[in-house]
């Protein structure tokens, strides 16, 4: 059974970076895209970006360059580099991997930007 394993959250100071990764545990065929969503306190999951397997990236306007997105097919996992980091953007930061046959979803890590 294929599973998502996300590492890479934290506490940082406003201005830090983080980088976050998103590794499969299995073989997963058809993967057509990838995303990484986030969920503040009290808000909806929100899109962060996405990156479709022809490499076409789409960004929230809130963190367009400062967040990128890449991957390693090789390897199955995906990575969201965050620099220039706000207070704004903590929250639960969760990627996923989306198949034609489901959709693979990472547990979940806790992004905190803080002073």
């Amino acid at each position: 059974q294929v599973q998502l394993e996300q590492s890479g959250g934290g506490l940082v100071q406003p201005g830090g970076s983080l980088r976050l990764s998103c590794a499969a545990s299995g073989s997963i065929s058809g993967i057509y895209a990838t995303a990484w969503y986030r969920q503040a306190p009290g808000k909806q999951r929100e899109l962060v970006v996405d990156l479709t397997s022809g490499g076409s990236t789409n960004y929230a306007d809130s963190v367009k360059g400062r967040f990128t997105i890449s991957r390693d097919n090789a390897k199955n996992t995906v990575y969201l580099q965050m620099n220039s980091l706000k207070p704004e953007d903590t929250g639960v930061y969760y990627c996923t991997f989306y198949t034609r046959s489901v959709d693979y979803w990472g547990q979940g890590t806790q992004v905190t930007v803080s002073s």
